[in-house]
């Protein structure tokens, strides 16, 4: 008895998909840049939630003194420790976020062979943003502990 070409026997679709798996070819070749612009991507998705980490405690650690003032507006504010503590800690998470991605984006560019990298195409920009990043970041921390 033969099999239908809806069912999983022969000639059907399981067989279909394992040939069609066979003749396909391979998406990344030596010569394929596509792996270092991936790269690239996840290291600019790790600056954008790194940034959203020191933002968020930039804002915790202004928020305190916003709602002191709120509450006494006739008193100076002073910074509450706790939002203090949060947000500065925070902030130092967020900047070794970026360090630690950073570190870790290098490190995959260093192991790809030349063919593996765009042509005319600065790999170091991305580099050197995190690392400004970073020490905006770390800036900020001392700001904070500090005011």
């Amino acid at each position: 008895m033969g099999h239908r070409p809806g069912t999983a026997g022969p000639g059907g679709w399981a067989t279909h998909i394992f040939l069609s798996t066979l003749h396909k070819p391979a998406l990344e070749s030596p010569s394929d840049p596509r792996i270092y612009f991936a790269a690239e991507r996840t290291l600019l998705a790790w600056v954008r939630t790194a940034l959203g980490i020191i933002g968020l405690g930039f804002v915790v650690t202004r928020f305190g003194v916003f709602l002191r003032l709120i509450a006494r507006p006739d008193v100076h504010p002073t910074p509450a420790v706790n939002s203090t503590v949060i947000g500065v800690s925070l902030v130092v998470l967020g900047t070794l976020t970026l360090l630690g991605a950073t570190v870790q984006y290098v490190r995959f560019c260093r192991e790809l062979s030349p063919l593996q990298r765009p042509a005319r195409y600065w790999t170091g920009f991305a580099t050197m943003v995190a690392y400004g990043l970073a020490l905006v970041g770390a800036i900020l921390a001392t700001y904070l502990t500090l005011t």
